[in-house]
């Protein structure tokens, strides 16, 4: 059930979506860097073992 915010509820909607699309964006750069780190990894473990 949503409240009834009047005049704010065009800014509290927007806060909200901000919100969630800077948390979608952080959620994407840590999987890239992982998925990154995982592969140098494997790289580095392959070099290791001739």
């Amino acid at each position: 059930m949503m409240p009834d915010l009047g005049p704010y509820a065009g800014p509290v909607i927007w806060a909200y979506v901000a919100s969630i699309g800077l948390i979608l964006v952080l959620v994407l750069a840590s999987w890239r860097r992982a998925v990154r780190i995982r592969r140098a990894l494997q790289q580095a473990e392959g070099q290791n073992r001739g």
